[in-house]
Order: C-alpha cells, then structure tokens, then sequence
C-alpha cells in the first residue's frame, strides 16, 4: 500500500509537527432498529467496539486524543475507562455529527496542534497502523496538507485538517462531515491507501453482524 500525493515538499519541520485525534463517539446510533442497543457497545472479540477503536487511537502515534460524547455518555465513558482519552460532552449533538466535530476541535485547538485527526468511532477496520501511516504523511507534507484515508480507488475516513482550517471547521452545521470542507479548501490533498477499512463502518444491525461483531450494549 502506498500512498498518491498532490502536494509540494514541506517535509524539512517534519519533527515538530504535532497531530491530534479527535473523536467522535456522540451520535444516537438511530440506524440500529434496537432503541435499547447503541453500536459503540456493540461487541467485536469480546471488546467493545468504542474501547476497541479507541485503543488504535491510543496506541498511535498521536500526540493525544480527544473523545466527544453525547447520547449515553455515561455509559461510553464507562467503557473507555482507563484510557488516556481528554473526554467533552457537546450537548447539541443531536444536531448531526458538525456539533461534535466542532466540539473536538475546539477543546484540541486549546492546547494546539498543527493537525487534526477526525475519526468515526464506529470503524472497526482501522488499526493503529493506518492511523500512524496517515500522521507519517502528514508530518512529512510539513503539517500543510490534508491527508485523507482511501481504499478501493476511492477517499475515505479518517481524515487529517491542518489547524489553517479553524474558521471553515467552526462554520460547519448539521449533520455534515468535513467533505464540503475538503473539496473547497484550496489546500493540496494526499490520499493515503488502507484498504477497504477506508469505508467500513458499522451503522446497522446487520453491518454490525457482517463485520464480526455481536450487538450489545
């Protein structure tokens, strides 16, 4: 697996380049036909799905991680208990996915970055591997680039967003992901081959089921 890059050189401060995940875990899970279940609790090898993604981003490469919670956070918080995860609760999250976004991004921004790592907590093909293949090629790109997972000829997540694009990330609304924010941007982007965990996530039941995993929770 390599990697298709449209940016210039900018590898020379590759060393200072801090990168942060944020973490989104907020959503309701409402594609799952079981009120009564939540897919980050849903089981994968006996550990749940939120735990199991957030020990890749734990393990990774990341300078730190931050979690946005929203429905059932107590009950997340419960399962990420022990990991070295800063955790924010955005209260609009039922607003679609953009509140939690700008809910991350405005507790990383505190403590500065030079790029944001956004990761959907309901991926469970992606491995620390991926993440610290991504932050390499955005480190190496001098902190200036997007760098976007893709598999299967195609852009994916997770997604990397240098810190310039702080007033485009704070205007975004409902439930719309950083999509619009990439196309429009202006900033050279490098797309980075994983495979097909780019575009593996688990919204349903039966995804949950097709993925290896056991709905619970």
């Amino acid at each position: 697996m390599g990697y298709h890059s449209r940016s210039g050189d900018g590898a020379g401060n590759a060393r200072n380049i801090s990168t942060l995940i944020v973490w989104l875990c907020a959503g309701k899970s409402t594609r799952v036909r079981d009120d009564r279940r939540h897919k980050l609790l849903s089981e994968f090898d006996g550990v749940t799905l939120v735990r199991k993604s957030a020990r890749a981003a734990c393990c990774s490469a990341a300078s730190r991680v931050f979690a946005v919670t929203g429905h059932r956070r107590s009950d997340i918080a419960a399962a990420l208990g022990g990991l070295d995860i800063a955790l924010a609760f955005n209260p609009h999250f039922p607003s679609g996915i953009a509140s939690s976004i700008i809910a991350d991004w405005t507790a990383a921004y505190a403590v500065g970055f030079d790029g944001c790592l956004i990761m959907l907590a309901d991926m469970p093909g992606i491995s620390t591997l991926d993440l610290d293949r991504l932050i390499a090629v955005f480190k190496d790109a001098g902190g200036r680039a997007i760098v976007q997972a893709a598999g299967q000829g195609r852009r994916g997540n997770p997604v990397i967003l240098p810190r310039s694009l702080r007033s485009a990330i704070l205007a975004m609304q409902g439930d719309i992901g950083a999509r619009h924010i990439i196309e429009r941007s202006g900033i050279p982007v490098i797309e980075v081959d994983i495979g097909e965990g780019a575009h593996v996530d688990v919204d349903t039941s039966e995804a949950i089921v097709a993925a290896g995993g056991v709905l619970k929770g």
